[in-house]
């Protein structure tokens, strides 16, 4: 799921998005060799390129499952149930002992707390146990030909390349995730050229086999993508009734100190410093679970971009790492798929950029409905109910 960008809200974030090299589309076996001759022009030797590109072959199944974007509809509470079993609790804690010194190097060198890492390997793929079944040439190269997103994915195929010759990357066997990602945490080969770690010092960079290697390259790209060292990422909280709903969300960044003026408190534990910049987030509304979003949190979102994912994510980090069971509360029922595709269509109607009329409560989604709450004088805490559809 990593970082590739569907309308569900799994989304690839590349810094600088590259110009596609070769023309998309048509002929697929033209296609091969338009990206073998640009591969040739980057300087590669065409006997390594033919190795590379011998045994591509056009994936079907991958177009399938890049159009098939119903994913995270879930609210936060019925998706974190869902994915945070006991039996992932039990085998996190397991592999923090097992690899305790591969966790206490990351801490030391990137600064990533182990929950953190945990966390993604348990949901990228159940610690490893469940890394895709795609062919990952043919994947890369089947996204590459699509005309949809082809300046994301003909660099990855370069970046495989580069794999390749170091002996890192297998055209005919290496198989990962339908958009590309390969390994225990899930990382494309840009990101593996970039941040890859041998991390058992035996001279390659193998995220699927490997638990050093995955780890410390996961730890050495969330420090390359703003980790800060030290700081929380979320934290359950307590809110007062009273709290001024219209500044809760993501695109509001007060003091810690200055939301503990207003009430906010933590519901175990203490608050981070009081000068950090933090928010506060309710994924269900004023009567659902609460947390306060540190500076951290928005790293996540350079990892995966959907909401419910990356809370379910970081709240799971603090899970194990001591963190007790959220207070699910009491929300206010929400909208189903057909009510929440309505709201979305009513919302655009209204000049919001919502994004596809997917049925997703995402980002945008979100900003939109918290404006039209205060704008009704409903509590403006970004979470879709009936009442509010009704007086749409």
């Amino acid at each position: 799921m990593r970082r590739i960008a569907l309308a569900s809200a799994l989304a690839l974030t590349l810094a600088t998005p590259a110009v596609a090299e070769v023309a998309c589309g048509g002929n697929f076996s033209s296609f091969v060799k338009g990206m073998k001759a640009e591969a040739v022009a980057q300087g590669h030797d065409k006997a390594s390129v033919d190795r590379f590109f011998a045994s591509v072959k056009h994936s079907p199944a991958v177009i399938k499952a890049d159009r098939a974007q119903g994913v995270f509809k879930k609210s936060f509470i019925d998706f974190s149930r869902a994915v945070i079993s006991q039996n992932r609790m039990d085998n996190g804690r397991h592999y923090a002992a097992k690899y305790k010194s591969v966790f206490d190097r990351i801490e030391r060198e990137y600064g990533v707390s182990r929950g953190v890492l945990l966390a993604f390997w348990a949901l990228e793929t159940d610690y490893g146990q469940v890394q895709g079944n795609f062919n990952t040439l043919n994947s890369l190269m089947t996204l590459s030909h699509d005309c949809r997103r082809p300046e994301l994915f003909q660099p990855q195929v370069f970046a495989a390349l580069e794999l390749f010759k170091h002996g890192d990357f297998d055209p005919a066997t290496t198989v990962g995730a339908w958009a590309g990602e390969i390994g225990m945490v899930q990382m494309l080969p840009e990101d593996i050229l970039s941040n890859g770690v041998d991390g058992d010092g035996d001279g390659h960079v193998l995220l699927k086999t490997s638990v050093p290697d995955a780890l410390m390259s996961g730890g050495k790209m969330l420090q390359s993508l703003g980790w800060r060292a030290g700081e929380p990422w979320l934290q359950e909280i307590t809110v007062p009734s009273t709290l001024d709903w219209s500044k809760t969300g993501l695109e509001t960044k007060l003091t810690v100190s200055q939301w503990a003026q207003m009430g906010v408190a933590p519901r175990s534990g203490s608050l981070g410093a009081g000068s950090l910049p933090a928010s506060v987030i309710l994924p269900m509304g004023r009567h659902g679970p609460a947390f306060l979003a540190y500076p951290n949190f928005d790293v996540y979102f350079e990892w995966n971009q959907s909401f419910v994912y990356v809370t379910t994510a970081a709240y799971f980090a603090t899970r194990l790492e001591g963190a007790p069971v959220y207070n699910a509360g009491n929300p206010d029922a929400g909208l189903n798929d057909s009510q929440m595709k309505q709201l979305q269509t009513k919302l655009q109607s209204r000049g919001y950029d919502v994004g596809k009329i997917d049925g997703i409560l995402g980002a945008r989604t979100r900003a939109a409905v918290q404006a039209e709450q205060a704008r009704l004088g409903l509590p403006a805490d970004a979470w879709p109910t009936s009442a509010l559809l009704s007086k749409l």
